[in-house]
This record gives structure tokens, sequence and C-alpha cells, in this order.
């Protein structure tokens, strides 16, 4: 009989952590409404027909039902009008998204706020309105980019766990001037000289890439004529110099470079809608919001189960680093660091505790709170590279 140095004994862990994908989409959109249906009949009594009328005017107002779509195909049966051709186009862009929301609202009187509404009980990460400029008037609080902007902000902030996202607006068409825009880094803005959604389609592009990947150079599958260095100069504010890097206004540009081979429409830069915010760029904000996701995800099992001690603390510790470590290794993250304030005084001689740390301690164990620091260090994008040639 053969001697059984190690023995497995497989086991089930049901508990599996929280899933979020990252770039899933909802279009809110204009739809063409059917006429009323004719009467049943003519010889109908004023009351029956003052029923008719009020069911007719009901049934002009389109209910902002969200319809998924994971190909555009019956998008523009489905929603005639704007959002049916957004749809179209937001799954022309490669790689693009994988599932998007379409949210439709009456052609003629748009209930933006109604139809941001019921987006924001749905599980996306970007949000655009279709053909829908940003201007003096769209953007004023009760005008639909001002509406977004407030939107996106506010579920990002007070909404469900993985709720976070971002939203994509256009400037009109040739626009140059960036001071348009409504502050925010949770908007992303695009000039563009097209005749299509230019909002649209880069919501497209954003949505097909990881949220760690820079948008800056990343192909958009539309027509736009590229801008000239002086309207580049405006839209990208102060002139950057050789030892500078990005300035930036908070407002992206769609250019076509001559040093990439083939004709091709590509993001001239990833910015996020406000300059002045820490998280300037787009693949910084979306990477936050999906790493505290995951470290959510990964440590709600925990709640309930693991104890105020060393070993489980120590155990709370491996698990954030089953989350970070990864990205450490793909050279997302350069470096991060966990830090348990109460752990720390856990390892110390109990004997050496001074009566505020024994305190502490003892707080911490009342109250059942653990409060944990980390620190990640993240390895952005290149965006500038600048090069002196010396000729001897």
């Amino acid at each position: 009989m053969p001697v059984r140095y190690i023995r497995v004994d497989p086991t089930v862990n049901l508990f599996a952590p929280a899933v979020r994908a990252f770039g899933t989409i909802a279009i809110v959109g204009r739809v063409t409404t059917p006429a009323p249906a004719p009467p049943a009949s003519a010889s109908a009594s004023a009351s029956a027909s003052a029923k008719k009328s009020a069911a007719a005017e009901a049934a002009a107002t389109v209910p902002p039902t969200p319809v998924a779509f994971t190909s555009p195909d019956k998008a523009e049966q489905t929603f005639p009008g704007e959002l049916g051709k957004a749809l179209t186009l937001v799954f022309r862009q490669s790689p693009g998204p994988t599932l998007v929301y379409g949210v439709p609202v009456d052609a003629t009187a748009p209930d933006w706020k109604s139809a941001l509404a019921v987006v924001a009980g749905l599980n996306v990460q970007l949000v655009v309105l279709a053909n829908t400029p940003i201007d003096a008037t769209s953007k004023t609080p009760e005008g639909p980019i001002g509406l977004l902007s407030d939107h996106v902000t506010s579920v990002s902030q007070t909404g469900a766990d993985g709720m976070e996202r971002m939203g994509v607006a256009m400037l009109p068409k040739g626009s140059t001037v960036p001071k348009v825009i409504l502050s925010n880094e949770r908007m992303v803005y695009i000039a563009h000289n097209s005749d299509e959604d230019a909002a649209v389609a880069v919501t497209g592009t954003i949505a097909g890439y990881e949220p760690f990947v820079s948008l800056l150079l990343k192909k958009v599958n539309i027509d736009s004529p590229p801008f000239n260095p002086t309207d580049i100069d405006a839209l990208n504010g102060p002139a950057e110099v050789s030892g500078s890097g990005p300035t930036g206004a908070g407002v992206n540009w769609l250019t076509s470079p001559a040093l990439i081979p083939g004709n091709g429409v590509y993001m001239g830069e990833g910015y996020t809608g406000d300059p002045g915010s820490p998280k300037k760029y787009i693949d910084v904000c979306r990477f936050v919001d999906h790493l505290s996701f995951l470290l959510k995800a990964q440590l709600i099992g925990s709640i309930g189960n693991v104890r105020i001690s060393r070993s489980g603390l120590r155990a709370l510790i491996a698990q954030m680093e089953a989350v970070l470590s990864p990205f450490v290794d793909a050279g997302v993250l350069n470096s991060f660091e966990i830090v348990v304030p109460v752990l720390v005084l856990l390892d110390k001689d109990p004997a050496t505790l001074t009566p505020d740390e024994a305190n502490r301690i003892h707080t911490a164990e009342v109250q059942r709170l653990v409060q944990v620091l980390a620190a990640v260090e993240y390895a952005g994008a290149v965006h500038r590279i600048s090069i002196d040639l010396k000729f001897d």
C-alpha cells in the first residue's frame, strides 16, 4: 500500500468577490415617437374622445426605460433618432464596449433629469448624452450637460459601491475655446471637426481599454479633419516648453498624427475636465475607482469574521496585498504600502504600552473599528518625450 505523504482535501469558497465591469456605457438620447393611433370609431362620445386625447398625449411622452445592447443590431429600429445612431456609432469603436444601455428621451421635449435619475441605478462607468454639445445653454444647472456633470459627481460620491462613473461631452464642431467647459474631474471633454457624434465615439473608445490605460493616441473610429497647430495650442492652454510636462486646459482633441502610419483619427490627449485636479488624466480617475472597488470586494468577506488581533489583522493585510501585488507585477503600480495603526500597537510588548496606546487598542476593540491606510504609487504612462540633439 503506497504511503500518502501529502493529502489534499478540496474545498469550495462560495463567497466570491463581486466583479465590476470597467467599460459599460449608458447613452441618453432623443428618439422619434410614433404618431398616436386613430380613434376606433367616429361615433365615440365626447368623454371618450377626451380620454383618448389624454391617452395619446401620454403615449407621446417617452418613458426613460433603459434597454441593454451587446451589439448595434436593431439599435436604430428600437430607438429611431439620435439615440439609435449613437448606439450604432459607439459599437463601431475598436476596441469598444461590450455592454451599452440606451435610455430614450423625447425628441422635442427631452426630460434629461428623469433619464439621468434612471441611469443612476444602472451599473455603468461611462455616461454620455447623444448629440448634445456643451455651450452656454446646455451647461446651465438645468441644462443637459450641467445635469450630466452633477450626475456623475453625485452618484460617484453618494451612490452604491461600484457606481462610480465619468461623463463625456463634446464641444461644438470646430470650437477651440476650452473655457466653455464645466470644471469637473469626472467629466471628459472633446474638441472635434466632425459631423458625427464625437462624444459618443470617444466614450466607446474609452470603454474599450482597461482603466489604467492612457487614452493618449488611442484610435477613434470617426471622420474628423485635424486641427492646425494654432488651434491645438488654444485647446491645450499655455505653451509647453521642452522641459515641461503636459499643460492642458481640461479639453482633449481629435488628431491625425503624420508619424502614425496609415490614416486614422486619434485622441490628442487624455485629460479629465479639471486641469487643476490631482486626477488630471482619465486613466488616473478610472483606475482609482477600479482599485477602490476591488479592495472593497476583496475585504467584504472579512467583515464579521476577522478578529482585532495580530493574526486577524495580518490576514487582512494579506488580502489587500493579493489585490495590489498583481498590479505591481504588471507595472501598473510602482509600489504600495499598507499600514494598520492598531496592529503596530498590538505588535509591541504590552508592558511597554503607554496609557494612550493601551486606550487606542481598547477603543478599537470596543468600537470594532479598524483603520487601514493604503498608499499606492501609480506608474503613469509617458505623455511627452523631450530629446536634445547635440551635433559635434
